[in-house]
């Protein structure tokens, strides 16, 4: 490593699209990065934005919105770590204890993990814009605080017990749905809410002409300031990468598509979900997320 090159502490995960890089398989002369382990990379995010661990980072979506809203010194890059997914089948409840659609959800307890997860973003977006369901109307049960410390839950939201999980509120009774993500079990007694949720999903993706995405790139504002050639750099790098994973598919759909107007649709929806939940104060422009958006363009 010559003398010159720029060490960036990091956080990624190891997704198909980011393995080439954190692998060593994408060389640089510029950039050398110091991969912190991170099996869960959505654990460590209340780091990045509360103790600015980090100089480079994955972060969830919402959770960069907010960073922004509470002038946290990180900008994002339009890269997407993390395939994006649909989410409609995320909302589930036990099948055991009768059945439950979403017309049925008024009054009813639903839990979440946190109050601004991007995942439960998207689906209360979904359930309120396509399906009218009055979100004040739901008694919230949440389980962790939410990455930002200045965001805690609004009046109303009931906190469960350290003791008490998810999963197991939901089995009980004590909890009529979940918004479950990527940590949604296998098991036939949950079943989605909302009706035919894969089909509804790709429709709702068509119309809209984007799928969901959840994580992307942040990187401190300092470090773009003082070396803006190297943030160039470090957008070829995660590029690079993604393409060569994306070298091994064939006429797949582009879950984590780069650039700012290929994410744009996305991001103009959940900026709007987002804002009619309260997770953020403005309708933010897309361009405004962004450092250098004409390079990223």
């Amino acid at each position: 490593m010559t003398q010159d090159k720029l060490t960036l502490h990091t956080l990624l995960g190891s997704y198909p699209n980011t393995l080439p890089l954190k692998e060593g398989l994408i060389p640089s002369d510029w950039i050398d990065f110091n991969f912190t382990d991170a099996p869960v990379p959505n654990r460590m995010f209340k780091r990045v934005v509360r103790d600015l661990e980090f100089d480079l980072a994955e972060l969830a979506l919402v959770t960069a919105l907010q960073a922004k809203a509470y002038k946290k010194p990180l900008v994002m890059l339009p890269a997407v770590v993390g395939e994006g997914r649909y989410q409609h089948h995320c909302l589930v409840h036990n099948r055991e204890r009768g059945a439950l659609g979403v017309s049925q959800l008024k009054g009813k307890k639903i839990g979440i993990r946190a109050h601004a997860q991007t995942t439960v973003t998207w689906v209360r977006g979904i359930l309120s814009n396509e399906y009218g369901v009055n979100l004040r109307d739901i008694q919230w049960v949440t389980f962790e605080h939410g990455h930002l410390a200045e965001f805690p839950d609004p009046k109303g939201f009931k906190r469960a017990r350290a003791d008490q999980t998810m999963l197991d509120m939901l089995m009980k009774g004590e909890l009529d749905a979940a918004i479950i993500g990527t940590d949604l079990p296998d098991d036939a007694r949950l079943q989605p809410v909302l009706p035919d949720p894969h089909e509804a999903a790709q429709a709702w993706g068509e119309r809209h002409g984007m799928v969901p995405i959840n994580h992307m790139m942040v990187i401190k504002r300092n470090f773009c300031n003082a070396h803006p050639a190297s943030v160039h750099e470090v957008y070829r790098l995660l590029e690079e990468s993604k393409k060569k994973a994306d070298s091994k598919k064939h006429n797949a759909k582009d879950l984590t598509p780069f650039g700012i107007e290929k994410n744009k649709k996305a991001l103009e929806l959940l900026i709007l979900y987002s804002f009619q939940q309260g997770l953020i104060p403005k309708l933010y422009q897309v361009d405004d997320l962004f450092w250098d958006q004409n390079h990223f363009r």
